[in-house]
């Protein structure tokens, strides 16, 4: 009896076996380099200026904020040296530590205030980023999945994925998988005309 089971485990294993490498003839597999495809897709360029002319912007805006902050730091500066001067009376000694004091106080709020407006702006860049991101693989996705569907691909690798260890998932395939060119001309069919 034993016998007869492991020789029915056998013939079950090797049809096991035997039925993905039947299958494996009848499957289509294509590949595809999602980096060169986004890299090359040209309203990639474009949204990376537009994001490039946000972040100069948002470092100008900064930059002026930071500029006013500085000032002030410079006059309250001039506040201590002049209430430190020894040949001042009590009296306008206090009126200059009171500005000075005044100044600190009104210093501290402006950083407050530089620092939020700095993370609000790195906060809005990158959402911009990510919904601009975003809004390109969707559009690119489905330029893929209409070349997927007319060649009638039953797998897709991207050959720029990498695993863990940043090695490429896709260690080789056949040029002739490859149909990266057909979707970046397909998606830069549409690019307005170079003058």
């Amino acid at each position: 009896m034993k016998l007869n089971n492991l020789v029915a485990l056998f013939a079950l294993s090797l049809g096991i076996v035997a039925a993905p490498i039947s299958a494996q003839a009848e499957i289509k597999v294509g590949t595809i380099d999602m980096k060169a495809v986004f890299d090359n897709y040209y309203k990639t360029k474009d949204a990376e200026a537009k994001i490039n002319e946000s972040r100069t912007q948002a470092k100008k805006e900064l930059d002026d904020r930071l500029d006013t902050f500085n000032k002030g730091q410079e006059q309250a500066r001039k506040l201590n040296d002049e209430a430190n001067k020894p040949e001042l009376s009590e009296k306008a000694k206090a009126e200059k530590v009171k500005g000075l004091n005044e100044k600190l106080q009104e210093l501290g709020v402006m950083q407050r205030e530089v620092q939020e407006f700095q993370q609000t702006r790195e906060r809005q860049l990158s959402e911009q980023s990510v919904r601009s991101r975003n809004a390109l693989v969707e559009e690119i996705n489905k330029v893929i999945n209409d070349a997927v569907k007319a060649a009638g691909y039953d797998l897709v690798f991207d050959k720029s994925g990498q695993s863990l260890n940043a090695v490429n998932v896709l260690v080789h395939s056949k040029d002739s998988f490859d149909f990266t060119n057909e979707v970046v001309s397909k998606l830069n069919s549409e690019a307005p005309k170079k003058k």
